[in-house]
């Protein structure tokens, strides 16, 4: 292979991301070459308002897929909580390295934290998931819509154009960017995206010389980790926007390889009116532990959750 094309999205965070994973390819095979190709995807033209309402899940990756399926990159570099449960046919996970951090921060104007936000203070997120959660901690407090890069968030909330928003602890990490006042939010309480903090490697499903590459930087437990959050998604709500939460872990993060795992998921009411959440522990991934944590959430109120979603849908 004389040179391995890696689509990107234009964005610091996407280039930085990609570039780390160019960097680690090249570190992990003899004479390869990488390339970076840019593109910009629907979600990064949207500036303004909810991205449900510019075609909801898969915005930030359906341009690089097609790059792909058109053969004008052999690799893409996406965050995995933007790849939609069902996607295009001839396209395969090639790798996922291992995960970041896949915590969620809260960035308060001042210093404030979720706590002591007065009543009727506006938190930015376009996160439907994010908001659930704030909202059933604080039913009291305004959720307005704050789009951007990284940049421009922290910016907002320095500026006091919201009193505090929310992001990602890996991506701060990833570009440097983690402001000294973040809260990180504690998994128990505040459940993280799927796939949050991890990368997914995608390619065509017939290469197998860029396959063989991207799983040299492979990870098997960040992909165990990955697919069962995906399968928790698809069985409470497939493609359909709802305000879900999942998170598989391993125990013990300094001896992972034994230590058993904690799963961690919610869906939500917008409002978070209503919440089903369920954290449980079990030695593997498997189809036992699947089935009691979508049991268990049943018995919380997801099913009735999932009906009323459906009805505003």
């Amino acid at each position: 292979m004389a040179e391995l094309r890696i689509g990107t999205r234009g964005s610091l965070l996407a280039k930085t991301q990609s570039q780390m994973v160019a960097e680690a390819l090249e570190s992990a095979t003899p004479h390869l070459s990488t390339k970076l190709v840019a593109i910009t995807t629907t979600g990064d033209r949207i500036h303004d308002g909810p991205l449900q309402n510019a075609g909801g899940k898969g915005v930030f990756v359906k341009e690089l897929q097609q790059a792909l399926l058109d053969n004008r990159i052999d690799l893409a570099v996406h965050s995995a909580k933007d790849m939609p449960v069902e996607r295009p046919a001839g396209l395969t996970i090639a790798s996922t390295p291992r995960r970041a951090d896949p915590h969620d921060v809260w960035i308060g104007h001042a210093g404030e934290t979720i706590q002591s936000l007065a009543s009727g203070a506006v938190v930015g997120t376009t996160s439907l998931r994010r908001a659930a959660q704030v909202r059933a901690a604080r039913s009291d407090v305004r959720i307005e819509p704050l789009r951007g890069n990284i940049d421009t968030r922290l910016a907002k909330v320095r500026q006091g154009t919201v009193a505090g928003t929310f992001l990602a602890k890996a991506g701060l990490d990833r570009t440097g960017l983690l402001p000294n006042d973040a809260v990180v939010l504690p998994l128990d309480e505040f459940i993280p995206a799927v796939g949050q903090g991890t990368l997914a490697l995608e390619c065509r499903a017939d290469d197998q010389s860029t396959m063989a590459v991207a799983q040299m930087i492979h990870d098997a437990q960040t992909h165990a980790a990955l697919m069962f959050e995906r399968r928790v998604v698809a069985a409470l709500a497939g493609d359909c926007l709802a305000p879900i939460g999942v998170l598989a872990r391993p125990r013990n993060l300094d001896q992972p390889q034994n230590a058993g795992w904690i799963v961690r998921a919610l869906i939500a009411l917008p409002d978070g009116s209503e919440v089903a959440r369920a954290s449980l522990m079990g030695e593997q991934l498997d189809e036992p532990l699947f089935s009691l944590l979508i049991e268990t959430l049943h018995r919380r109120g997801a099913r009735q959750i999932m009906a009323k979603l459906a009805a505003m849908s």
